[in-house]
């Protein structure tokens, strides 16, 4: 049976965990083939592939730090040499402040590199990804982008002020982009995840403030987390023709955390 995606390729970035992981294994079941990459998590990158294959997909491992620009283009360089093309891109990496990865900080107490590694990211991180991901879709005159921006994004949080940056500015670079690259056949859309349950930045958060996990529930409109298949399903969808006429959006996918 053909499957939606069958012929396309895909690049998925931050794919070792969470929504990530489950993202590149939808992509993979609809007939993509699939790049995972990952910078540190290099075992759960590769489990993520091993998923993908066990499953009957086809997929491939590249360590990829998204601030790089030396590996960005070459992750690009080896998916068209590998797979002849790229059709979808979900530039997904980011880091947040979790209480332990990432310690939280208010402005004034922020350090400089906290800053820098944040922005560099979660924001030159999809500029550099996009920036490569788009020549090679200029050339098919195809291409879908989808960047993982976050309900911080829009929302001002105490101790987000790197975070909350980084994905306010990914917003905007994503309009930039779609604006700018719409007449070569080119989508690129934002997707704004609430609260998620298995993604490492919840777990870090409720391990490291245990407080906080009752009260993230309890501010919940819907009262509950997301999933990451919550997410993957968006991706999915926005990747899909049923969405050919949609770029330039920033899709909330929040439980109604943004409700009014």
């Amino acid at each position: 049976m053909k499957k939606n995606f069958d012929g396309k390729v895909a690049i998925v970035t931050g794919g070792a965990s969470g929504i990530g992981k489950v993202a590149a294994q939808f992509l993979a079941k609809e007939g993509a083939k699939v790049i995972v990459t990952t910078d540190s998590n290099i075992e759960g990158g590769e489990e993520t592939i091993d998923l993908i294959k066990s499953a009957g997909g086809e997929a491939t491992f590249f360590k990829c730090d998204v601030s790089n620009a030396v590996d960005v283009e070459k992750t690009v360089d080896k998916c068209v040499k590998i797979y002849g093309r790229l059709d979808f891109a979900f530039n997904n990496a980011g880091i947040g402040p979790d209480g332990k990865r990432v310690p939280m900080f208010s402005l004034a107490d922020c350090p400089e590199e906290i800053w820098d590694r944040t922005i560099g990211v979660n924001l030159k991180g999809p500029f550099l990804c996009m920036k490569y991901e788009i020549r090679q879709m200029m050339k098919q005159k195809y291409g879908v982008i989808i960047n993982t921006s976050s309900v911080g994004g829009s929302k001002a949080v105490p101790g987000f002020c790197a975070y909350g940056s980084s994905k306010a500015g990914l917003i905007h670079l994503t309009k930039i982009a779609a604006l700018e690259y719409a007449s070569y056949g080119i989508r690129v859309n934002a997707i704004l995840p609430g609260n998620i349950d298995r993604t490492q930045l919840v777990k870090n958060i409720t391990e490291a403030h245990p407080e906080e996990w009752a009260k993230i529930v309890e501010t919940a409109p819907m009262r509950r987390l997301g999933e990451p298949e919550d997410i993957a399903e968006a991706v999915i969808y926005l990747c899909s023709d049923k969405a050919n006429f949609i770029t330039g959006l920033a899709m909330n996918i929040d439980g109604g955390l943004l409700i009014g």
